[in-house]
Formats: C-alpha cells, sequence, structure tokens
C-alpha cells in the first residue's frame, strides 16, 4: 500500500493555480493582455502553402572536344566526382554524360550554405586537368526561388517585336522593382532573337541557357508571357498581391494590349489555407458543443470555450516571434491541439464542478480540485512536448519541413497548460456558483454509464489475465493491418491543375560548319558517329542541304520550332476537354529547345478531379512519333520534373544495365496504375553508346514513372520491387530514389525519433512520479491506438505515410494524458488510506466522465478534417483518420487495460522484490 506523506506533495509546489486565485487581477490582466498580442500577431503571420525548406543543388555543365561518351566519361565526368564527391554536405551526385557534354548534379544537405557550396565547387573545378578547349559552368540552384505568377501578353494591333519592346520599356522594370521578386524572365520571343548556340552543345543532353530563347502559346495562340521569380526569402501571396496590383495600373495606360493571367501558385495558397481555417473553427465550435451535455452548466462551459481562442491567440505570439507563417502544416498543428486545448480546460472545470456539486464553495473547490489535477495535467503536457520536441529536430528536409509543425503543437499546449492552471480556476471561483438548499446526505443517481461501466471494471480485476491477453491481441491486430493499409508518401491533392512535360531527341551533330557552297557541307574530319540524316522523318524539311543550311545558321530555332508544332497536336486534346479552363504552353524550357510544358488549369466548377482530368487527356493523346509525353502533378517544391517512382539500377556494364532497364520498363508498363514509365539510355545500342548516368559514382540507369488514380506510391514501388528482382542479374543492384527512397528513410527517420520521444516521455513520468508502475503502464498502453488507427485508414482507404504517422505520434500524447488521470488518482485514493481495488473502482467512476469528455471534444474536433473537405483536405484527412480511430480503441482499451496493468505490475514488482529480499539482495 502507498503511505500517506506529511510532507508537502509535489503536486502542491506545482499548484500555481493558488497564486492565480489569490491574485485574479494579475492573472486577469496578464491574459488580457496575451489576447491583444495575440491578435497582433495573428494580423502579422503570412500566409503560405508549406514552410520554406531550402533544398541548395549546384550543376556543373561542361563541354569538350570529345566524339564519343565514354571518352567524354572518362576524361571529364569521372575526373568532376572524384573531386566534388569530398565537398562537406554533398548527399547526391549525378551526372549525364553524353558526347562531348557532361552535366552533373550535386544536392547538398538542407541548411547548407548555396554560395560556400557553389565555391567550393569552384575551387575543386579549378584544380582538375581537363582535355584542351573544355568549358565549364557552374549553375547554382535555389529551387525555393520559383514562379510566383506568369502572364500571357496579347495585342490585336500589335507584332511580336512591337509587344517585346512595349514589355521591355513598360511592364518589366515595374515588376523588377517590387519587394521580394528575384527577376522577371521574358519568355515567347525565341524568334525574334538571336540565339547563337554552339552547335556541338545540340546533342540529346540537357542544355543549361542562363537565357534562353523560348516560344510561348496560351491556349492555342502564339503570345508574348512573363514569369515572376521570387525571391528565396519571399512570400508567394505578398509577391502575387504587388505583381496583381501593379499589372491592373499598367493595363490602364495599355489600351491596345491585354495583359492575361496564365498562371499563378497563389489561388491554391489562399484555397487551402482558408479551408484549413474554416475547419479550425469548425473544430472549436464541436469540441465545445460537446462540452455542455457533460457539465449542463452553461457557465463552466464558457470557462472552457474561452480557453481555446486564449491559447490559440498565445500560440500566434509564439508563431511570429519564430518567424513561421500561416501555412497548411501549421494550421493543421492548431486544428489538432484543440483537443489538447480543451481537454486540459475540461479536465480542471469538471473537477471544480464535481467538488462544487460535492457541496464545495467555488474558492475551495477551485483549489482543492487543482491541487488534485495539477499533476497530471503537467505530466501529459509535458510528455506531449517531450513526444514532439524531437519531430522538429529529425533534421534533412523532413525535419525542417515538420519544424513549424513541432514547435506550434509544443508552444500550444504549453499555453493551453498555463491557461488551464491560471485563467480557468480563476475564473470558476467568480463565475460558477455554489449548490444551495441540498440535502446534507444527498446521494446523486449514478448514471447507467457509470454502472456498467463499474461492473466491468469489477470483472476486469478478477480476470486480469483475460484483458491482458485481449490488449496483446488488439496490439497483434494492428500490427497485421499493417500490410492491408495503402502504402503511400505524401498524399496527391485535387489542385485542380497539373503539368504535361514532352520532349523529343536531338540528333548527334559536333561541330557542324556553315555551308561553304550550295549543294555542299563541310565538316571536320572527327565528325562523330550516329549524325541523323537529313531525310530523317524527325524534321520533314523538304530539302536536306536546305535542312542542314538551316540547321547550320540558326539550329535552336529550328528545334523550337518543331517543339511548338508538337505543342499544338497536344493543345488540340487539352482544349477539347470540357473541365479545361486554360493551357499555357512554354517552348524550349531550361535552355532546351526540344522540351516543352504546358500548364493546364481546371474549371472550379468541374465534374472530374485533377487525377480523372489527367487520366482523361492521357488516354486521348495521339501518338506521336519520337515524341515522349508525360503527365504530371505540380510538385511541392521544383526538383526537376521528377516522377514520383523512381528505380535506380546500379553497376559498371553499360550495355547490360541498359538492356535490364528496357526489359523492366516493358514490364511495369504492362501494370495497372502505372503511366508514362520510361527508362534511361533507350537511344543505346551495343555498337553506340549516346548516353551514360551516373548515381552516387556508379554507372546506373533510370526507371520512372507517373501513377493514375488508385495507384499510391508505397504500394507502386513494393511491386516494382517484386518484378525487378528476379530479372536482375548479379552484376546489377537496384536501388531507390526519389519519392520511393523517401519513403522508406521518412520510416526510419520517424522510428527512431517515436523511440528517443517514449523514452523522453517515460523518463520524464518517472521523474514526476519517483516510481517506476506509472512509466511502466504507459509504456505498455501506447500500443494500444495501433489496431484502431490501423482498422480506421483501411476503412477509408487512407495512405499509411508521412502525414498519418504523424497522427499516430500525436496518439501518443492523447493516450498518455487518460492513463495519467486514472492512474494518478488511484494514487491519491490510496494516499488517503482506501484500498487498492476500492481506489481502483472509486477512479474509474470518477474520471470515467472527464476522459469521455475530451475523448468526445476531440474525435468531434477531428471530425471536419476526417471528412476531407475543402482545398488541401487530401494532405489533412489521414492524420485526422488516424487520430480518430486510434483514440477511440485507446479509450475502450484502456479504461479497462490501466486498471488491470496497475495491479499486475505491482504485485509482480513486490514478488521480484520479496525473492530479492529472500536472497538477500534488497534491504
Amino acid at each position: 500500500m502507498i503511505q500517506p506523506s506529511l510532507k508537502p506533495s509535489l503536486r502542491e509546489k506545482l499548484n500555481i493555480s493558488r497564486f492565480s486565485i489569490a491574485y485574479p487581477r494579475i492573472t486577469i490582466g496578464f491574459w488580457i493582455a496575451v489576447i491583444v498580442a495575440g491578435i497582433m500577431a495573428f494580423s502579422s503571420l503570412k500566409y503560405a502553402l508549406f514552410p520554406e525548406v531550402t533544398f541548395p543543388v549546384v550543376v556543373v555543365s561542361t563541354t569538350a572536344p570529345i566524339s564519343t561518351a565514354t571518352e567524354t566519361e572518362l576524361k571529364v565526368t569521372l575526373p568532376i566526382e572524384t573531386e566534388v564527391k569530398s565537398i562537406p554536405g554533398v548527399y547526391d551526385l549525378r551526372s549525364s554524360t553524353y558526347a562531348g557534354r557532361s552535366i552533373i548534379s550535386l544536392a547538398f544537405l538542407v541548411g547548407t550554405s548555396l554560395e560556400s557550396s557553389t565555391n567550393q565547387v569552384e575551387t575543386v573545378l579549378k584544380n582538375i586537368q581537363f582535355p584542351t578547349k573544355t568549358d565549364y559552368n557552374i549553375i547554382p540552384l535555389n529551387l525555393n526561388e520559383s514562379t510566383a505568377i506568369t502572364y500571357a501578353i496579347q495585342s490585336e494591333t500589335q507584332t511580336l517585336k512591337e509587344l517585346t519592346t512595349i514589355t521591355k520599356a513598360e511592364i518589366l522594370p515595374q515588376l523588377q522593382a517590387l519587394p521580394g521578386v528575384l527577376k522577371v524572365n521574358l519568355l515567347g520571343d525565341g524568334l525574334s532573337r538571336e540565339a547563337k548556340k554552339d552547335i556541338a552543345s545540340l546533342s540529346s543532353s540537357q542544355t543549361l541557357i542562363q537565357d534562353p530563347p523560348t516560344l510561348v502559346r496560351y491556349n492555342g495562340e502564339n503570345v508574348l508571357a512573363f514569369q515572376v521569380i521570387k525571391r528565396s526569402d519571399g512570400n508567394t501571396l505578398e509577391v502575387v498581391n504587388q505583381v496583381e496590383n501593379t499589372i491592373n495600373t499598367i493595363q490602364k495606360n495599355l489600351t491596345d494590349v491585354k495583359i492575361i493571367l496564365a498562371e499563378t501558385q497563389a489561388d491554391y495558397i489562399k484555397k487551402a489555407t482558408h479551408s484549413t481555417i474554416n475547419e479550425l473553427f469548425l473544430a472549436v465550435i464541436l469540441a465545445i458543443a460537446v462540452v455542455y451535455p457533460f457539465l449542463r452548466n452553461f457557465r463552466a462551459t464558457l470557462i472552457t470555450a474561452l480557453a481555446i481562442p486564449t491559447s490559440l491567440l498565445g500560440t500566434c505570439i509564439v508563431m511570429a516571434i519564430a518567424g513561421f507563417n500561416l501555412e497548411t502544416i501549421t494550421l493543421l498543428a492548431l486544428a489538432l491541439v484543440i483537443g489538447i486545448v480543451v481537454d486540459d480546460a475540461i479536465v480542471d472545470v469538471e473537477n471544480i464542478s464535481r467538488l462544487i456539486d460535492a457541496g464545495e464553495t467555488p474558492r475551495e473547490a477551485a483549489i482543492k480540485g487543482t491541487n488534485e489535477i495539477g499533476l497530471t495535467v503537467t505530466a501529459s503536457t509535458l510528455t506531449i512536448v517531450a513526444v514532439f520536441l524531437p519531430v522538429g529536430f529529425m533534421g534533412d528536409a523532413l525535419g525542417q519541413f515538420f519544424k513549424p509543425f513541432a514547435l506550434t503543437i509544443s508552444s500550444a499546449v504549453l499555453i493551453s497548460l498555463l491557461v488551464a492552471r491560471t485563467l480557468s480556476p480563476v475564473l470558476a471561483v467568480y463565475w460558477l456558483k455554489p449548490v444551495k438548499n441540498r440535502p446534507e446526505n444527498y446521494t446523486p443517481k449514478p448514471h447507467p454509464i457509470i454502472e456498467t461501466y463499474r461492473r466491468v471494471l469489477q470483472w476486469s480485476l478478477t480476470h486480469r489475465k483475460r484483458v491482458i491477453l485481449i490488449a496483446i491481441f488488439s496490439f497483434i491486430a494492428g500490427l497485421a493491418l499493417i500490410p492491408f493499409v495503402p502504402q503511400g508518401f505524401l498524399p496527391r491533392l485535387d489542385r485542380g491543375e497539373f503539368v504535361i512535360n514532352y520532349s523529343y531527341p536531338l540528333p548527334q551533330i559536333s561541330n557542324l560548319q556553315r555551308r561553304d557552297e550550295p549543294g555542299r557541307v563541310s565538316s571536320t574530319s572527327n565528325e562523330p558517329q550516329g549524325v541523323v540524316s537529313p531525310s530523317s522523318d524527325m524534321f520533314q524539311q523538304p530539302g536536306a542541304f536546305d535542312w542542314l543550311t538551316d540547321l547550320a545558321r540558326n539550329p535552336i530555332q529550328l528545334f523550337l520550332r518543331k517543339t511548338r508544332t508538337t505543342a499544338t497536336k497536344i493543345e488540340a486534346v487539352i482544349l477539347n476537354t470540357p473541365d479545361v479552363e486554360k493551357a499555357l504552353t512554354i517552348i524550349g524550357i531550361k535552355g532546351q529547345p526540344n522540351r516543352g510544358r504546358i500548364y493546364v488549369k481546371l474549371k472550379n466548377n468541374r465534374q472530374l478531379t485533377t487525377l480523372e482530368a489527367q487520366d482523361k487527356i492521357r488516354a486521348n493523346l495521339p501518338p506521336i512519333d519520337n515524341v515522349t509525353v508525360s503527365v504530371e502533378d505540380i510538385q511541392f517544391v521544383e526538383t526537376g520534373d521528377e516522377k514520383p517512382l523512381q528505380i535506380v539500377l546500379v553497376g559498371e556494364d553499360i550495355n547490360l544495365l541498359t538492356n535490364t532497364a528496357k526489359t523492366l520498363q516493358e514490364k511495369v508498363a504492362k501494370l495497372p496504375g502505372f503511366v508514362d514509365v520510361r527508362a534511361t539510355g533507350e537511344d543505346n545500342t551495343s555498337n553506340n553508346i549516346n548516353q551514360i548516368e551516373r548515381f552516387n559514382g556508379q554507372r546506373a540507369a533510370y526507371i520512372t514513372a507517373n501513377l493514375s488514380q488508385g495507384q499510391l506510391l508505397g504500394d507502386a514501388t513494393n511491386q516494382v520491387i517484386e518484378i525487378a528482382q528476379p530479372l536482375i542479374p548479379n552484376e546489377i543492384t537496384l536501388k531507390l530514389t526519389g519519392d520511393s527512397a523517401r519513403i522508406g528513410q521518412v520510416l526510419k527517420s520517424f522510428l527512431i525519433t517515436l523511440l528517443f520521444s517514449v523514452v523522453c516521455m517515460l523518463g520524464l513520468l518517472f521523474l514526476l512520479f519517483g516510481r517506476w508502475v506509472e512509466p511502466a503502464v504507459v509504456g505498455l498502453t501506447l500500443p494500444l491506438s495501433l489496431v484502431g488507427a490501423m482498422l480506421a485508414l483501411l476503412i477509408t482507404q487512407s495512405a499509411f505515410g508521412i502525414i498519418s504517422l504523424i497522427g499516430l505520434i500525436f496518439l501518443l500524447g492523447l493516450l498518455d494524458k487518460n492513463v495519467l488521470l486514472l492512474m494518478d488518482y488511484i494514487n491519491q485514493l490510496r494516499q488517503k488510506g482506501m484500498g487498492r481495488n476500492e481506489a481502483i473502482i472509486e477512479t474509474g467512476v470518477v474520471r470515467l466522465r472527464p476522459i469521455m469528455m475530451t475523448t468526445a471534444s476531440t474525435v468531434l474536433g477531428m471530425l471536419p478534417i476526417a471528412l476531407g473537405l475543402g482545398a488541401g483536405a487530401e494532405l489533412r484527412q489521414p492524420m485526422a483518420v488516424a487520430i480518430i480511430g486510434g483514440l477511440i480503441t485507446s479509450t475502450l482499451l484502456s479504461l479497462i487495460v490501466v486498471p488491470v496493468l496497475n495491479t499486475f505490475l505491482e504485485d509482480e514488482g513486490l514478488k521480484i522484490k520479496n525473492r530479492f529480499k529472500k536472497l538477500g539482495l534488497w534491504k
């Protein structure tokens, strides 16, 4: 038995409510100041879609007078890779090698200085002995410097050349001067410029030009356009608002020119953030609505309700100081903590109300009630912080992405604790009324639910092994459900917009010179093999010598025209789709005249989802010779048109790599749900190697694919691995890259973080309670939420990925609170001399109501998010689904399992102690 102590307990030392009740004016004044400051902080917060994550990338583009890809690899690519791989911070090194050209991409760890990395690359390149006449270009890429908004320019009276002059004089200078704008790119003047480019660089490689010539089409018409690129630290919505206001002013002065909004990130950001805010307000309303039916006291409900805006506004102050934005991820954090904020207030106010109903005055009830519950509320809040803080410091891109989320939740629950321990008791003292005219021996009639729970609890204490077996079975069932739950990474968003990328291979042409005389073309004697014949149907030009002459004089313009012709065929399908609002085509993207990008915007009132529209357009696209077309989602961060599924085969035999990749590509392309399946090196033959890919120091071949509706990345990756294993010879190793690899990396990071969080939580509980039983019970009951979470994900077909994993971590804190509510009160009653089983039964009767209230408020608060309504719902829904399912099962099971585990562990611990005493190992 736990013996009573005459010393002040830890709960009495931590009871700051006594001070708040003694000095109510100071307490009320402090929280009024917090509310005012919170309103100001909230108004200063900026809107964004996701946290800014820095992805430093440096590209080295090299040209050399070499006629084969293998020799270029030996003399250019390998020396560069050998030197740059030792630069600190490099975690991903890739290269593409062609005849006379090499492109190497270095990705650095998140947080690495792009300027410093660029300087280090430049330094090591100076020490390399390249072949004579080798040129290289170092291109630093900050992927946060993205296009914020794009406009098309049309005129019925002005020519394209005149529009270019007007745009350069009247529009671009004003936009370039706006805060947050890095630069403004003029697009569509490719045929009016002298695109001077060494023909030797026009191989099938990806050329990189700082200011490349381009062509632009808007809804099937040739136009001029400009892109506004925001600075890496610029806020997209702020930049877009400034640009829109400036364009409105400019448009008034240019009456014969139409400046048309063609593409913007702002619309979806606004929709997603406003949708999350609406769900946040609805969560607040539902969480409050569940309190009154339990307490049946309007004043007590109002005290509980006031805790929510007070805590959220206090959190806004922390967010403003930390420089966070109102992003989908931070707004989701605020929506999630609604349940915890209400829980803290519910537990305090419910305990005070219960004591008032028992005959205590409001002041006595407030002091006694907060003293009873103080350690429990403090311990549960600190354990939630212990769970989430490690999530924000996981490192790499994942940690940077979730840092605002974790710190927002941690600060919100700490402020909520302070509200519950100070403001709520003070309001209870002055707003709640004592019970009058009640008989001395009045005993309230127990609720039928409470009586049923009492009987179940009594049965459980006499059948402990059965209860423990039920708990073990539920955990095993949760594990068994995991393989049946859809596996994903990040959900695909129904943004109402997507892009179509297309390209065709450039001919292998090196050192092609001008025509010396009619009917004759001069070239150097070392012209490489593989030159495309003038009679090739790639360009379908009327005459061989005319084609070569045009190509020699201005090759890029020829390729741009060819790419534009291809665009018209694709645009015809897009614009004939009823749900399409507009299409913007940019030809010659990233300095590659053989590549085009078509941005497709769907109507707001549409019948098809984004994925359905993608599948429909993909199915209707006509086959175009030598042209590859890929329908892509718009990426969270522009990382270079990466497809979600990426498999890499590494080895040394390039022919074996190419053949294996082609075989695997054919197999994967036949699987349902896999589209736009591509393999690198498709143009390679055993006698002519045109392209060599390298991945982290080894030769490689990539298989990439998009996924159609209903196919999730985790499941797709597993299918490809299963098919690939019997096809891959011993000389080749299969590896994952891109999002396919990030799934495993995320799971590993979260597992390590989860274990660390649990250790921190249990260690904290041991320090607070001074016993091992409470931490042990908490640790053993944590898995009880798994079966409900997995079952909910399975029923709703929500993906088990990064978002639902966060929901599982969140469940640890919620379950911990319920367990501590039971354990702590059991200890208090036993310290007062009550028997163990009697204390457990009494605790169950007293604590059932607050536990059911907190569970119901959290579930209802999550319901708007779980319904999956509004823009960005795909991102929020899996987390809410996992929390609702896990919380329901864990609450029901913990009400029975916790008391049983408490007695079982205590009895077993006593047995072990007695055995050690008999052996003389315990005093």
